[in-house]
This record gives structure tokens, sequence and C-alpha cells, in this order.
């Protein structure tokens, strides 16, 4: 029995053992045992997860193919195994406690998938992913590319980003028309932005929806009639500031 890949669900499946070997490999051994696998599918991940005996493993898959299959072949998969969509759990009725996060994210969902894990950041100290290679490089950038946006900004405000890996399109089945990486992230010391952490995300999607203009005009919704916006800094684009500057950006409108 073979899992057909749906396109409608992003699916390529991974079969380069080696690189599913450094993917399971990345995930650091941690006082933190319970991990979530995100989209096994046909289960090159899980099959080294479930060797390592510091992780307490659970999955949740979306596909109902592939649920079947790794049931099938897979031994110890009641229990673990959850037949659901990511984005629509309340991951703190699976967990107890902390977690981490391990997949072959589906690339049309893998922003949404980020966003979540930002909402659970107090519980979520660390992600191991295979993404589409531009995702990943624009997650790792720093301030100053053109490929730093919104995702580098609020993923870099929690976490630290290791690029681990490049992955061409032959290590998969069907091959993506895109280059993959593999991305570690990693909680940093930040328990505070030291700002309102709704405003923040909204100067930041908001300076970046319009990156080429400076953020005198991409942040005119934001700004407030008498505001100075006199200082040097709303003659840059959002690309220029780190997260220290959005955040002091983000008490300026504070005030």
């Amino acid at each position: 029995m073979e899992v057909r890949a749906k396109k409608a669900l992003g699916q390529h499946f991974l079969t380069d053992q080696s690189i599913a070997r450094t993917i399971v490999n990345s995930l650091t051994v941690s006082p933190v045992r319970d991990v979530l696998e995100i989209g096994p599918g046909m289960g090159v991940l899980t099959q080294y997860l479930i060797e390592r005996e510091d992780l307490d493993l659970k999955m949740v898959e979306v596909d109902t193919e592939s649920v079947d299959y790794l049931l099938t072949h897979l031994p110890g998969m009641q229990g673990k195994l959850m037949e659901a969509d990511y984005l629509r759990l309340n991951m703190r009725k699976v967990f107890p406690g902390e977690y981490r996060v391990i997949g072959n994210f589906p690339y049309n969902i893998s922003s949404q998938i980020f966003f979540k894990i930002l909402e659970d950041k107090d519980l979520v100290p660390e992600v191991v992913c295979m993404i589409q290679k531009e995702v990943a490089e624009r997650i790792a950038e720093k301030p100053g590319s053109k490929t730093y946006g919104i995702l580098s900004v609020l993923l870099q405000a929690w976490y630290d980003i290791d690029y681990i890996i490049s992955v061409g399109s032959g290590a998969f089945c069907p091959p993506p028309k895109v280059q993959s990486a593999v991305i570690r992230l990693r909680r940093n010391s930040r328990t505070d932005l030291g700002c309102d952490e709704k405003l923040f995300k909204t100067v930041v999607k908001t300076a970046f929806n319009q990156r080429r203009k400076t953020l005198r005009n991409a942040l005119k919704p934001l700004i407030k009639e008498g505001m100075d916006t006199s200082d040097p800094v709303f003659d840059l684009r959002a690309e220029r500031l780190s997260v220290e500057d959005f955040v002091a950006l983000t008490l300026r409108f504070q005030d």
C-alpha cells in the first residue's frame, strides 16, 4: 500500500533517508520529552523518531489515507496518532506542558503553521522543520535584505534560527517545483517584548505590506494626527529595521 500524494494538501513525500535522519538528529536532546510531528505522511521521519528513547511522540495528520498507512505499517501508533488538522487543534489540550515540534511542513500552509506556533511560543522551545527554501531563507535572514520580512521579524523576536541544510527536489516523490531547506528554531531568553505585543504585530505587518515605501508612507494607516514623524527612522524601509528597532517603533505608537 502506497499513499497517493495529494496536490490540495501540498504533499511531497521525502524519500531520502539520510535527509530524514539529519532532520530527526537536529532535534536536540532536551528535558522537554513531548514532541509533536506535524504531517507524518508515510512515516519517513516517524520511523526514526520512535527509535529515540528521549522522546514522547505524538503525530497529527489530516490525510485519512496517510493515517491508515501509518497504523498499518508502523508499530505503536495507536493513541499517538491524531487524525486532525493541526491548524484547528487546541494544543494546550493535547499537551499539558511544553512540547517541541518537528515535521516536513506542507509548503502551502507553512506560514500558517509558524503563526500558530507563535501563539504557543511559551510552550514550544524548539522547532525542526523542512520548508520551502525561499521561506527558510526569509525566516533566517537578517535586516537589510529584500528577503527579510514579516515572518523574519515575528519569529526572530522569540526564536534563534539555525539554517541546517538545503535539500534538492530529487529527495521527494513527487519532486516539488521548488527547492527545500531544513531549519531549527530555538526559543531565546526573551520573556517580554517591552511593548504591546498585538500592536507590535500590527506595526510589523503594516510596515511590510508596502515594503517598497518608507515607513512614513507605509505606516500612514497607524499614524495619529499630530504624531511626530520627523525622526530619520521614518525615512527607512521596513527591511532595514531589526526586532529591537520595531519594538522601539511600536512604543512610539503606544504613546
